[in-house]
C-alpha cells in the first residue's frame, strides 16, 4: 500500500511553452521518459510551499481513489533555460534548478464546465469533502481545476491548499477551522452525500497513510529561511495538522451542509 505513494523521478529535457493561465507560470515540458508534463516550479511565487501543497493534496486525492494525473519529481539541471529568450521565464528556470514537481499532461483533455457536465452526488461529495479537508480555495466556478479526459473527471492543481503553511502560526486552530470558503466550491450544489463520504474517507486515511504521504516531501523543499525547524520537524507539523483535521472532520462537514442549505 505505502509504495503506491512513491513518485518517479524524471529529468526535464525540453521547455515547450508557458501555460499562462496559471498564476505561478507552470509550463508544458518534455522529460527523458518521452512524456509531456505540466511542470510546476519551485522558483515561482510561493516557492516550495506551493509544490508541497500540490504534492500532499494530490497524494491524498490518490489515497481516496480520485482521478488525477500522475505526479512526478522533475529535475532541472544547471544549464536548463539559458537559451530562453523571455527574461521572466529564464529567471524562473534558473531559480528552479534541482527538484520540482510535474503532472502528466493529459493530451486532448478539456476544462470541466459545470454547465455542460453534471457530476453525480457521490463523486461531487467526495471532491467537496477532499477540498474542505485540505482547505483548497481553488475549485470554484471561476477556476474549476478539473478536466474531462476520456469521459472521466480528473483533478488538477492543488497548489493553493493547506494555506495555513504560509503563516505557519497556530496550525492547531487552522486544523479545526470550518473552512467557510467551501461555499464557493463549484460542486457544492451536488454534494448531498458528504456525511456518508466522511465515514468512508476517514477509514481510508489512516495515520500510517498520512505519515507516509507527508514523508514523501523532499528535504530540498523544507529548507525555509524564515523558520528554524528541521525538515523532519516541519513534516511532523504537516502530519499533525492533517491528523487533527481528520479527527475533527465534523467541523468542516457541518460547514459544507450549512453552505448547501
Amino acid at each position: 500500500m505505502t509504495n503506491n505513494f512513491e513518485l518517479r523521478h524524471v529529468q526535464v529535457t525540453r521547455y515547450m511553452m508557458a501555460l499562462r493561465e496559471g498564476g505561478s507560470l507552470p509550463a508544458l515540458a518534455e522529460a527523458d521518459d518521452d512524456f509531456k508534463y505540466v511542470l510546476k516550479f519551485k522558483g515561482a511565487g510561493h516557492g516550495t510551499k506551493a509544490l508541497i501543497a500540490e504534492l500532499i493534496g494530490g497524494q491524498i486525492a490518490k489515497a481516496l481513489k480520485l482521478q488525477l494525473p500522475e505526479l512526478v519529481f522533475a529535475h532541472l539541471d544547471e544549464a536548463f533555460g539559458r537559451t530562453e529568450a523571455d527574461e521572466e521565464i529564464q529567471d524562473l528556470l534558473q531559480g528552479s534548478q534541482g527538484l520540482n514537481l510535474a503532472l502528466h499532461f493529459l493530451s486532448g483533455a478539456i476544462t470541466f464546465d459545470p454547465a455542460v457536465t453534471i457530476i453525480d452526488a457521490t463523486l461531487a461529495s467526495k471532491i467537496v469533502w477532499l477540498d474542505a479537508f485540505i482547505t483548497n480555495v481553488d475549485r470554484t466556478f471561476k477556476n474549476t481545476n478539473m478536466l474531462i479526459w476520456h469521459k472521466e473527471l480528473w483533478l488538477i492543481d492543488h497548489g493553493a491548499c493547506l494555506y495555513f503553511h504560509h503563516s505557519w502560526s497556530n496550525w492547531e486552530q487552522s486544523a479545526k477551522s470550518p473552512f467557510k470558503l467551501i461555499k464557493d466550491h463549484v460542486l457544492l450544489p451536488q454534494a448531498s452525500e458528504v456525511r456518508t463520504i466522511d465515514a468512508e474517507f476517514k477509514a481510508l486515511l489512516t495515520p500510517e497513510i498520512l505519515k507516509h504521504i507527508v514523508n514523501t516531501i523532499p528535504d530540498e523543499w523544507l529548507e525555509w529561511e524564515d523558520l528554524e525547524l528541521t525538515p523532519d520537524a516541519i513534516r511532523t507539523v504537516y502530519f499533525n495538522f492533517l491528523n487533527t483535521r481528520l479527527a475533527h472532520s465534523e467541523i468542516f462537514v457541518n460547514e459544507i451542509e450549512h453552505a448547501r442549505s
